[in-house]
């Protein structure tokens, strides 16, 4: 894998070969859909657009936890505050029905608001203190938008929002199939190209960012702060917008799926979601883009993929099901998380500086062990 992953970096440096590769990646992506629709169903397809979804969460997750080095165990808050925001701005809950190009930027706005928010009063936690307190920060979310349907119901509580308009375009809606120079198009087809075109740009701006000042600095406060600010780095303001940029991110996933699943709910958002997009940053590699969108594909496959296969291969081979599915898929999922960790600690594509980082931790065990 490792010979893999040094071809792929080394197209960096042939540009032809990195031209080549892009087309071939974009016509993947492109055909992508219609292949998984046609073998292995909307089921899957489905499962696939949720995964471009996590894919935006990981990454702005990656900006706080993988660039800054500040482990955000609450970061499913933003991704709530976005849902939750699109559904109260286009459903019949208060008979509003905003366009798609003014709610997401608005539920990103506010979901860097609520980042700097989180931010301003944990400048100076690091490590567990810091985990612990986004930790309650995202719960709070939670119960907040679970309890606020009394004495003014604002998010019908544990009810949650339903009969949420679909992701439209003036008179084009993706709820219905779309027709393009006579090449019939499915709602999941289209739901696929639009998650893929903001994974896109999302992707974009997070390479912008890591190879900006603003990268280099979150960079040099996750190495070593006080060394950082002896440098001149301004840290407060450099982590807050670690944590803006990470929540915008958060609040642009969380419409668009308001949008997909037409429905909300603050069971959505509860803790195991924000454990499951800090793994696909730690498994993937954090601080390695290509890393970190390997880990949110996996961590959405692997589950649904265990899901599916428990109680068939149980069937095969003791003739009936002895456990339920449901506890063996996640039984499975966490011993592939634990074989992960002790033979890749550095995550599956880690980031150059971080495999030297863990060689040389090695190397230095062997020594002391010598």
């Amino acid at each position: 894998m490792m010979s893999w992953l040094t071809s792929f970096e080394n197209l960096r440096h042939d540009r032809r070969a990195a031209i080549v590769a892009t087309l071939l990646i974009g016509v993947l992506l492109a055909v992508f859909p219609f292949v998984i629709g046609n073998t292995l169903g909307n089921s899957w397809l489905r499962i696939l657009d949720f995964a471009l979804l996590y894919i935006m969460l990981a990454l702005g997750l990656n900006i706080v936890v993988g660039f800054a080095g500040l482990l955000d165990m609450g970061y499913i808050a933003f991704y709530a505050v976005g849902a939750y925001l699109y559904a109260l701005l286009a459903s019949p809950h208060f008979g509003l029905h905003l366009p798609i190009w003014l709610i997401i930027p608005a539920g990103a706005a506010l979901a860097g608001f609520f980042g700097a928010l989180l931010g301003a009063p944990t400048l100076r936690l690091r490590g567990d203190y810091l985990a612990i307190v986004t930790l309650g920060f995202g719960e709070i979310v939670r119960i907040f938008m679970n309890n606020l349907n009394a004495p003014v119901n604002i998010t019908n509580g544990p009810q949650g929002i339903s009969g949420i308009d679909p992701v439209h375009f003036g008179g084009l809606t993706l709820a219905k199939p779309l027709t393009f120079l006579g090449i019939t198009i499915p709602s999941l087809h289209a739901y696929y190209y639009l998650f893929l075109a903001l994974a896109l740009l999302i992707v974009f701006v997070s390479i912008r960012l890591e190879n900006s000042r603003i990268g280099r600095a979150w960079v040099a406060i996750r190495e070593d702060e006080i060394a950082a600010k002896s440098c001149g780095i301004n840290t407060r303001n450099i982590k807050l917008l670690a944590f803006t940029m990470g929540a915008s991110f958060g609040g642009v996933a969380g419409g668009l799926f308001a949008g997909f699943q037409g429905f909300v709910s603050p069971e959505s958002f509860n803790l195991m979601e924000s454990v499951m997009v800090l793994c696909m940053v730690v498994l993937g590699g954090m601080g390695n883009i290509p890393g970190v969108i390997l880990g949110g594909v996996l961590l959405t496959l692997l589950p649904e993929f265990f899901r599916h296969s428990a109680g068939p291969v149980q069937i095969a081979l003791f003739g009936k099901i002895l456990l339920d599915p449901e506890a063996l898929r996640m039984l499975l999922f966490g011993l592939a998380l634990i074989v992960v960790m002790l033979y890749r600690p550095a995550g599956l594509w880690p980031s150059t500086t971080r495999r030297r980082e863990f060689k040389g931790e090695a190397n230095d065990v062997l020594k002391e062990g010598e």
